[in-house]
């Protein structure tokens, strides 16, 4: 342990060098509106920026593209709170709850609470980064396809009652995500299927994230304005403020949450360490845990601030948890630590065990710039807090045609292709009808997320298995995973045929996670 807190000092002596510290500061700014941008995200923005870092030496550069990584995990919460558009994959859970505080005039409220849950699991998580990081590598290396399915199951069981008692809605929702998730090609023979005819667009499948904006951004802009015309132009959004009293109570609210806070930094980090999974999945589990745990979970879906935090804190902790096989092992996290991997080859670090011993200074260097990071993000992004508001004050006439184009280059910005944003279009007016045919939305936004994670993972096991199902229960992992998981898919079912029966009493069918 003694070790360890010297090692952390040199680093911290590396990150506090002033251009280091200057990197830090840009990148948790860049990375703020990268994440904020719809359709940008980390992966994008990461990407984009890695050229510039040969400027810089390899220690800057690292750190630079992780601050980054580190502001755009903060700013996926800003559009999905102020516009209902996710700005990055990892924040559709965000949109949940965070979207319906906002229409209360609590958008100052929201944007503390993501910010603050955000600052928690970061920090959380890279505590266990710090003293845990080579025993939890070993941890991730067990991780097989049966248990990355069983851990895809586990996701899927904590949102079996998003869509509330009614149980058929809910799997007709969630099976027509997994539709949408099988376009493309098939990952074993390279066919293609469910491509409509033949039409090319299809070929490299539906992105999660033009489905996500067009549900979440054009049906939400449509619904708004129906809801707008009702209510005799009057704006819904006009009422946001933020005062020195206001932003206390927040905080003083978000004591309370500290349970959700400290359940979402954990699962996230311990997702985020698992190759390949990512904090999308880590934030989407959360918030299911989240309301499962809930003594309220009928607020959930309306502005619950345990809705915000969850998800929030999971994804920051997911985002240092990702690092960690990178580094350890040389196995990327996530998509975005994928780039850093390359990055790193570039600048001949080889990622490995023995990169904590031939390159300490680097590695200890980066671990410390994560605190540093985690402290600048949740500053500047408070500190925006206002600009943020004053652009939900805005007009809804002045709003909907920016919503609009936002979507628009959220669309098209993932794969470039203009197929995309016609898709998108489609996709919100299904968003849209399918609300006002009170079907809920968050279970096929979430199948098509799981859906290409679930899909090998299956396919693999079975090979592994010659095709029998009791791989699923022969590994230890796997099978208390997977035992957790159908536990949590069937108590809703039983509750439901004993309410049928009049065995479990009359109760009031909760809201979905996405009703306003």
């Amino acid at each position: 342990m003694v070790e360890i807190f010297e090692l952390l000092m040199q680093g911290f002596s590396v990150a506090f060098a002033p251009l280091n510290l200057m990197l830090i500061v840009a990148g948790c700014t860049i990375g703020l509106f990268i994440g904020a941008m719809p359709g940008l995200g980390s992966v994008n923005g990461v990407a984009i920026l890695l050229p510039l870092t040969f400027l810089v030496p390899p220690e800057g550069a690292i750190i630079f593209l992780a601050a980054i990584y580190y502001g755009a995990m903060y700013g996926g919460a800003i559009s999905s709170i102020m516009l209902g558009i996710p700005g990055a994959s990892t924040a559709v859970a965000t949109t949940f709850d965070g979207r319906p505080l906002a229409k209360q005039g609590l958008a100052d409220k929201a944007l503390t609470a993501a910010a603050l849950g955000s600052f928690i699991g970061g920090t959380i998580s890279i505590i266990l980064f710090t003293l845990f990081a080579p025993p939890l590598a070993h941890v991730a290396l067990v991780f097989g396809a049966p248990e990355e399915f069983a851990l895809m199951m586990l996701a899927f069981s904590t949102f079996i009652g998003l869509g509330g008692d009614d149980i058929a809605k809910t799997i007709f929702s969630t099976c027509i995500g997994l539709v949408l998730a099988a376009v493309g090609l098939d990952i074993v023979s390279g066919e293609p299927r469910l491509i409509f005819g033949g039409i090319t667009g299809f070929m490299h499948g539906i992105n999660f994230l033009v489905l996500a904006i067009g549900i979440y951004g054009i049906g939400e802009m449509l619904w708004t304005i129906e809801e707008n015309r009702k209510a005799g132009g009057v704006s819904m959004l006009s009422e946001a403020t933020i005062t020195l009293k206001r932003t206390l109570q927040s905080l003083k609210e978000l004591l309370a949450t500290w349970r959700t806070l400290i359940m979402g930094s954990f699962l996230g980090y311990f997702v985020g360490i698992l190759p390949a999974a990512g904090a999308t999945p880590g934030s989407l589990m959360a918030y299911g845990v989240a309301k499962q745990l809930s003594r309220k979970p009928e607020k959930f879906g309306k502005g619950a601030l345990d809705g915000v935090v969850a998800p929030e804190s999971a994804n920051n902790a997911a985002s240092t948890g990702s690092m960690l096989p990178m580094l350890t092992l040389g196995i990327p996290g996530s998509p975005t630590t994928a780039i850093l991997l390359g990055g790193m080859v570039i600048w001949g670090l080889e990622p490995g065990p023995r990169l904590f011993v031939d390159h300490s200074n680097f590695v200890w260097g980066l671990i410390a710039s994560l605190y540093a990071a985690n402290l600048f993000a949740v500053v500047i992004n408070i500190a925006f807090i206002p600009l943020f508001i004053w652009v939900l004050k805005l007009p809804f006439t002045i709003l909907a045609p920016i919503i609009f184009v936002l979507c628009l280059v959220g669309g098209y910005a993932p794969t470039q292709d203009l197929h995309d944003v016609w898709l998108m279009l489609v996709f919100g007016f299904v968003g849209y009808l399918m609300r006002k045919l009170d079907y809920p939305l968050a279970p096929a936004v979430l199948a098509i997320v799981l859906g290409p994670l679930a899909e090998p993972a299956l396919r693999q096991s079975l090979l592994i298995g010659n095709g029998s199902f009791a791989i699923f229960f022969n590994r230890p992992y796997s099978a208390v995973i997977m035992t957790t998981a159908l536990i949590l898919i069937a108590l809703p079912i039983v509750r439901l045929v004993l309410a049928r029966l009049g065995l479990g009493g009359n109760r009031a069918r909760p809201p979905r996670s996405d009703e306003p």
